[in-house]
């Protein structure tokens, strides 16, 4: 039981050192984050409604 809490003591001290982001930094990091995951959906949606389109024209060949 003391190494649990040993591990916990050492956590929180780690999470003291932690240097946070500010505010206008944590909101610019997320709308890059929320930004890039909605290009890559779009993008991989064409792809693959694109990649479906070729194999639906080939098969009915």
């Amino acid at each position: 039981m003391s190494k649990l809490t040993g591990f916990f003591k050492d956590v929180g001290s780690e999470m003291r050192k932690v240097s946070w982001p500010r505010r206008k930094e944590l909101t610019r990091y997320t709308i890059v984050v929320l930004s890039t995951v909605v290009f890559m959906a779009v993008y991989f949606g064409l792809v693959d409604l694109g990649i479906s389109r070729v194999l639906e024209w080939y098969i009915a060949l």
